[in-house]
């Protein structure tokens, strides 16, 4: 059948119906989305022939993977797209430079110790014996090369097994191990030292594996780092670096490599380093400051004096 079928007057009475356009009550920004998703939705039905039965197993399939949905969303390739939109939008607005925006991923826990940055910090708390010591150093800049100050760097990662402290399944990691906000001085600098992150796959067997299974796709990514940085009058930068030489930096099934954010660590004994610049865009205005309304996982804040 052809999808001129969800054109029909019958159809399109059901959809102002459903979207309550036939109704003065409500969000009509919420309206006007909800009826274009449902009629989108009804147009795949009849264009790929979905039967009763397709239908009801893709629905169990939503309902069973909803603790999974932070990693099906980047998975599927919807949060890479949100960011080459947010780009599009920007290069339309005149906006350019910067570092590049990327995916945030799931794992990230508000309320992370709050340390000075004056020297390096150390991000582990647990001893992860057997894997490199991982130094990284740079500068936050501004659009013009000024140094940023008052600048708050969010980092996070994963330990060598690829588990993330609050999410680790084997209970075996500290509160925060792995996390910190970094309190930048005038210079811009910063500085932390960890022990080296892991890349991981999804759960073996969960949703987002089985969707990856389905698609003959895998579900790895690869060893990376995660940034948050914040500071007064300057955009609110969401990104990570990809280790260029982890096998899976080409391909990473989350999308969340991109030029600019591939830097390949000196491996020297049992330490490794990178050095990486971060370069903030202009504010322009006090939205740009602000956290996207994610839902974020969060635990009491904490603040330390330690550096070392």
């Amino acid at each position: 059948m052809d999808a001129i079928f969800v054109k029909t007057a019958e159809i399109q009475q059901l959809l102002d119906k459903a979207a309550g356009l036939t109704e003065s009550g409500g969000n009509p920004r919420l309206k006007a989305i909800f009826r274009d998703l449902i009629e989108a939705a009804m147009e795949l039905i009849v264009k790929h022939d979905i039967s009763e039965s397709e239908f009801w197993l893709a629905m169990k399939y939503l309902s069973d993977s909803a603790d999974e949905i932070g990693l099906i969303v980047p998975g599927t390739g919807l949060e890479h797209f949100l960011d080459l939109y947010m780009d599009a939008k920007d290069a339309e607005a005149g906006r350019t430079g910067g570092t590049p925006r990327t995916i945030e991923g799931p794992l990230y826990v508000a309320g992370a110790p709050l340390v000075d940055g004056k020297e390096s910090v150390n991000l582990s708390i647990d001893p992860d014996e057997g894997t490199q010591v991982l130094h990284m150093t740079g500068k936050i800049t501004g659009p013009d090369g000024e140094a940023v100050e008052n600048a708050v760097l969010h980092v996070w990662h994963a330990n060598s097994k690829g588990w993330y402290s609050h999410f680790d399944p084997t209970g075996e990691q500290s509160p925060f191990n792995n996390r910190r906000r970094i309190k930048i001085g005038k210079d811009g600098h910063y500085a932390f030292h960890s022990k080296m992150p892991s890349g991981y796959s999804v759960p073996p067997e969960g949703s987002t594996d089985q969707l990856m299974k389905a698609l003959g796709r895998h579900g790895n990514r690869p060893a990376h780092v995660h940034f948050f940085i914040e500071a007064p009058g300057y955009r609110t930068l969401t990104t990570q670096i990809n280790f260029g030489d982890d096998p899976f930096a080409a391909d990473d099934f989350a999308f969340g490599t991109r030029e600019g954010l591939l830097p390949v660590p000196s491996r020297q004994g049992d330490s490794a380093y990178i050095a990486f610049d971060f370069q903030l865009q202009r504010a322009a205005d006090e939205s740009d400051e602000g956290f996207s309304s994610r839902a974020r996982a969060e635990v009491e804040p904490q603040s330390q004096t330690e550096t070392a």
